[in-house]
This record gives structure tokens, C-alpha cells and sequence, in this order.
């Protein structure tokens, strides 16, 4: 008796109303879920370790509609990111570049008043 490809009967393929994992994620995609905990290690009454974690289950759409978009100005996930990322470290490079400039040239001037 093989057991491959079978279902336990609560998850109901007969569509006897019970949820499968498609219905599941598609409800959880839509409405989005949070899963919030703390883990701290105290001791003496001194805390020595806190961590907080975070969990957000949501689709693209939803997870903008709360105001999360993080991974579209990450320069590691999103190449407008990176690009925007670039063309601002080529800016200050080129205004350091020309304060350089700048400076060297009131040298070079100050040099041919006083020589």
C-alpha cells in the first residue's frame, strides 16, 4: 500500500468544504498575515539578549498597500535601485572631483603671484 499523492481526509479533496493549501494561500496572500514574537534572556534581572522577530505573509499588491516596498530600493533586489544607486555615487564623485579641481587651480594660482 503506497501512500504517494494521498491526501489526509480532513484536508478534503472531495469538496466536502474543508480548505486545500491553494485556497489557504490565496486567502492569506490576499488578506496578508503578521506573526509577531520576542525572545529575551534575562539574567539576575539583567537582560542579556532581546530579539524581536517579524513575520509578514502578504502578496506584492497587498504588502504596497500597507506602505511595505523595501525590496523595490534595495540596490541587491532591484536594478532601478542599483542604477539609482550608481548615478548618485557618479554625482558625488564628480562634485569632489571638481572641489579638487578647484583647489588645485587656486594652488597653481597662488604659486605664479607669489613665484
Amino acid at each position: 500500500m503506497t501512500m504517494a499523492g494521498r491526501l489526509p481526509e480532513s484536508y478534503g479533496r472531495d469538496g466536502g468544504g474543508g480548505a486545500n493549501l491553494a485556497d489557504i494561500l490565496e486567502r492569506v496572500l490576499d488578506k496578508g498575515i503578521v506573526i509577531a514574537g520576542d525572545i529575551r534572556i534575562n539574567l539576575l534581572d539583567i537582560e542579556l539578549l532581546t530579539i524581536k522577530l517579524r513575520l509578514v505573509v502578504a502578496s506584492v499588491d497587498r504588502a504596497k498597500e500597507m506602505g511595505i516596498d523595501w525590496w523595490e530600493r534595495d540596490p541587491e533586489l532591484s536594478t532601478r535601485a542599483r542604477s539609482d544607486q550608481l548615478t548618485r555615487e557618479n554625482h558625488e564623485l564628480r562634485e569632489r572631483l571638481a572641489a579638487l579641481e578647484a583647489l588645485e587651480a587656486g594652488r597653481g594660482q597662488r604659486q605664479r603671484e607669489d613665484g
